[in-house]
């Protein structure tokens, strides 16, 4: 697998767009805070943030899209301003500094970003800074929400701030001991430097440079020109401990007397238990401590998860309906278009051209890799609490509230997390575990079976996208996008109380569709085109906890995209143009024409290709960048029928291009395997993973039969081209790389067959697996393993 960087260009084109560095924000200097404490302390203030105009040539203007002006980030990243000051770094007598980050880390990098951050401006090596995740803090409000590729944004000013007021306050520190002035020394890897050689360390000065009161300073951060860290490729500063095993994860915690803990689960969605016929025999079962009904299910407490699983595989609950009791796939798409929003302006054929499409997308799976898990341990006064979370203060005031507790009697702690794609946002294990722990009146460590992850757990809408464009004489006058999906729910709100409890607003749900989903897609969906009048509008069934979903990786945008450039690619077909040339001519913002420039360029677009196979590029425009993918693909039917042992096989990608602009990109070599990650995740939900929808129940039962990307369908050849800085300012790229990924897979898929694709993934309609038994709800373990070893 390759990876590149590479300046701007591209297939030579009469509008490619001058050479451009970019913005340089310059000789900045910011306000700050000295932090009383015992060893140097120091706060920072926020930054902005860049847009890039919309512009167009010969083809109609369309105009600002609402994302275009202001955007999520922009949301999120001005809700963060008035604790950014409580966000501090701190400096060790060991010369070591300490930064406790208030989001979450679930392998995306925001560890490695904020130690770099501050290894920048503190000049001090990468290894001597140590990034912890922060407890729960009420006091930081939006500040400790993990949302929205918004990290790196909203704390890139912050971190260097506080760091650099802790570099000059070292500096004057040295000044005194050194008998020099400030402006004649020099900080370098952990010691302040004089002219004449004498030197002194930061640890000898933390306590020296500590400020007995908190006060606010003036200081200035490095020039784009002076960095030595920013924008180099770095490995992860956890890489050496998640390789080797030491990392720890909730369920490698070791809580004193918490013992593992599972649930027996409902065989539909939602379900309850209404009564338990053999609580007392299952107590008798070996290793069993406590089992008791929770208001999701019944707790099983034992000395080991295999025979909590035995438990749970015993027990004989009578169950209460659950939500969707009744409902299949074919039920919630009836539904879906019925509510569908009607298109406005009318296919005046000859007049204009027109190209219409209508799409499905089914449930997703919103699990991770890391099974849901919490510890909890409920006392009368107090409660503890370790897990891995995005919304860690909602987490606190939901435990309080559970418990009847005071907000300061609960405590919770953040723990690395195996994944999260949205997933973390929502508390219910830890919800779990405080009822059972409660209960049981001991310490639990609850996790859940990947079988609950499958069929209990939180899962992308299933929706529907319905376009018509119309074009005449070379241009596209009009183009309407109609998004309709089963709601999704974002009563998490923005990571504390009062939004999550505005977002449950009745009636019928209206709190969280108008006062969440409906802005949030205005936030951020947009047609990178000029495309004349565009208008895109969502409309939601049902209410938001009919079913368990979430905005699982990119919200909605993978399934927005991926309708719109089916309609593109068939747009430059009718108007008798190559797909490369059409998109460059109408792409709305010249960032987007140069991922789209170089992933054509790099992917070689336009290269003869045999019968079944095909090239596609897409483009995607969000988070402050834009990218463009090319890929290959082989849906030859020796390919598309290979055989493989318990596998779905399929078309194969053979050749991924994704090319990125993150405006300022902090750590390339992360933003490569950000990117990695978003290619497949668009490959796996274009062509093979998906959960089926019968009489209240979802049939995957596991990830043997959830088909996410596998190597066998994994590209042969992939490469990610990191574009120079365009801005001052890094973008987001957590859920970046999807998009534009699906929709060049969906593309190239219609181009190699003839047959444009309206329904993904497009394996939906085979069922590929027998599906596994409901009651007993928990599937046998395998033994069999060996068998498919090679």
């Amino acid at each position: 697998m390759e990876q590149r960087r590479s300046p701007r260009s591209g297939p030579p084109g009469p509008d490619t767009p001058p050479e451009s560095p970019g913005p340089d924000l310059g000789r900045r200097r910011f306000l700050g805070y000295l932090v009383a404490a015992p060893t140097l302390a120091a706060a920072a203030h926020l930054g902005g943030s860049l847009a890039a105009p919309r512009e167009a040539g010969a083809v109609i203007p369309s105009l600002p899209e609402v994302q275009e002006v202001f955007d999520l980030n922009d949301l999120l990243t001005l809700a963060t301003k008035p604790t950014a000051n409580l966000i501090a770094v701190v400096l060790n007598p060991d010369g070591t500094a300490s930064f406790d980050m208030p989001r979450a880390e679930s392998g995306q990098g925001v560890t490695t970003m904020a130690a770099m951050l501050i290894a920048e401006e503190l000049e001090l090596p990468l290894d001597k800074i140590n990034v912890t995740l922060a407890d729960a803090r009420p006091e930081l409000m939006f500040n400790q929400f993990t949302a929205g590729s918004n990290t790196t944004i909203s704390m890139y000013n912050p971190i260097r701030v506080a760091a650099a007021i802790a570099r000059e306050q070292l500096l004057k520190a040295a000044a005194i001991q050194l008998g020099d002035t400030v402006t004649a020394l020099t900080p370098h890897l952990g010691f302040i430097e004089a002219a004449d050689g004498r030197r002194i360390s930061y640890g000898d000065l933390a306590e020296l440079a500590a400020a007995q009161k908190t006060e606010q300073v003036e200081v200035r951060i490095k020039e784009r020109s002076e960095f030595k860290i920013i924008g180099t490729p770095q490995n992860r500063i956890d890489a050496l401990d998640a390789v080797t095993g030491r990392k720890k994860f909730a369920m490698d915690l070791d809580v004193p007397d918490a013992l593992p803990t599972m649930i027996c689960r409902p065989p539909t969605i939602k379900g309850t238990p209404a009564s338990v016929a053999n609580l007392d025999a299952v107590r008798r079962l070996p290793g069993v401590t406590d089992v008791v009904p929770i208001a999701t299910g019944v707790a099983v407490r034992a000395k080991t998860f295999g025979q909590c699983i035995d438990a749970v595989n015993a027990l004989d609950v009578a169950w209460n309906p659950g939500t969707v009791d009744g409902e299949s796939d074919d039920t919630v798409l009836a539904r879906l278009k019925k509510a569908e929003i009607p298109l406005t302006v009318p296919a005046l054929k000859p007049l204009t051209g027109v190209v219409e499409g209508e799409f499905t997308f089914y449930w997703r799976n919103n699990a991770a890799l890391e099974p849901n898990t919490a510890v909890a341990d409920v006392r009368a006064d107090r409660a503890e609490i370790w897990a891995p979370l995005q919304s860690p203060i909602l987490c606190q005031e939901q435990v309080a509230a559970q418990l009847g507790l005071p907000l300061n009697a609960v405590t919770v702690h953040v723990v690395q997390a195996g994944g999260a794609f949205g997933r973390r946002m929502f508390n219910d294990v830890v919800l779990e575990a405080t009822e059972a722990s409660k209960k049981m009146g001991k310490p639990v460590k609850l996790m859940w079976h990947r079988t609950d992850e499958c069929r209990q757990g939180r899962m992308h809408p299933m929706c529907t996208s319905r376009i018509r464009a119309t074009y005449s004489g070379g241009n596209v006058l009009t183009f309407e996008q109609r998004h309709t999906s089963v709601a999704t729910d974002y009563t998490q709100g923005f990571g504390e109380i009062i939004t999550a409890l505005g977002a449950k607003i009745p009636p019928l749900g209206q709190g969280n569709e108008l006062g969440f989903s409906v802005p949030v897609f205005h936030l951020t969906v947009n047609v990178p085109y000029n495309f004349g009048a565009v208008t895109q509008l969502l409309n939601e069934v049902y209410t938001y906890d009919t079913f368990p979903t979430s905005s699982v990786r990119n919200l909605v945008n993978p399934d927005v995209r991926t309708a719109q450039e089916l309609i593109v690619d068939q747009l430059a077909a009718k108007m008798g143009k190559d797909p490369y040339t059409f998109r460059r001519q109408f792409v709305d913002d010249d960032r987007v024409r140069a991922v789209l420039d170089k992933a054509a360029e790099v992917g070689e677009w336009g290269r003869e290709m045999e019968p079944g196979t095909a090239q596609a590029i897409t483009v995607h425009k969000e988070y402050k960048g834009a990218t463009a993918t090319l890929v290959e693909i082989d849906c030859r039917p020796e390919t598309v029928n290979r055989k493989i042992r318990n596998a779905v096989t399929g078309p194969r990608v053979t050749k991924a291009v994704m090319a990125v602009d993150t405006g300022l990109p902090i750590n390339p070599r992360g933003l490569e395997a950000q990117m990695q990650g978003g290619i497949m995740d668009g490959i796996a939900q274009a062509l093979t993973s998906s959960l089926h929808l019968r009489d209240g129940t979802l049939l995957e039962g596991s990830w043997d039969d959830y088909f996410y990307t596998r190597h066998w369908n994994a590209p042969l050849e992939t490469k990610i081209i990191v574009m120079p800085p365009t801005t001052g300012e890094p973008g987001g790229a957590g859920e970046f790389g999807v998009p534009s990924a699906m929709a060049a897979v969906a593309c190239a898929y219609a181009r190699a067959t003839g047959t444009i694709p309206t329904s993904f993934p497009i394996n939906h309609g085979t069922l590929s697996f027998k599906p596994k038994a409901t009651v007993p709800p928990l599937p046998p373990s395998p033994t069999n393993g060996l068998e498919f070893a090679y």
